[in-house]
């Protein structure tokens, strides 16, 4: 069965977003975490449309680490809330899907 995510945070830069990254690598809470820039983010917070530049980590991860997953990039994010969604992976490559399965620990 597949249990693969995708899940999807942004940062305020590079730095941060990378601070991250290497900590979900590293803890085998994610098997990969690719890093985007150049996005511009506008949304609605405290009331009124706001307008920044940010960085997208697209996380690589399965269900059984997700909880721990989102906790940790609580913890180590400047925002007050930040973005963290997870998508469910429908289908992929049976070799990678095993890899990134492999890559966490359960």
């Amino acid at each position: 069965m597949n249990n693969a995510l995708i899940v999807l945070v942004t940062a305020p830069n590079v730095e941060e977003a990378s601070r991250i990254a290497n900590a979900l690598v590293g803890g085998q809470l994610a098997a990969c975490v690719n890093i985007v820039g150049g996005i511009e983010s506008i949304y609605r917070w405290e009331g009124r449309v706001a307008r920044d530049n940010e960085v997208l980590m697209i996380i690589k991860t399965t269900d059984a680490r997700y909880a721990e997953l989102e906790e940790q990039v609580k913890a180590l994010h400047s925002y007050t809330t930040p973005e963290v969604i997870a998508l469910r992976i429908e289908r992929g490559a049976e070799a990678y899907l095993k890899w990134l399965s492999d890559s966490v620990a359960s």
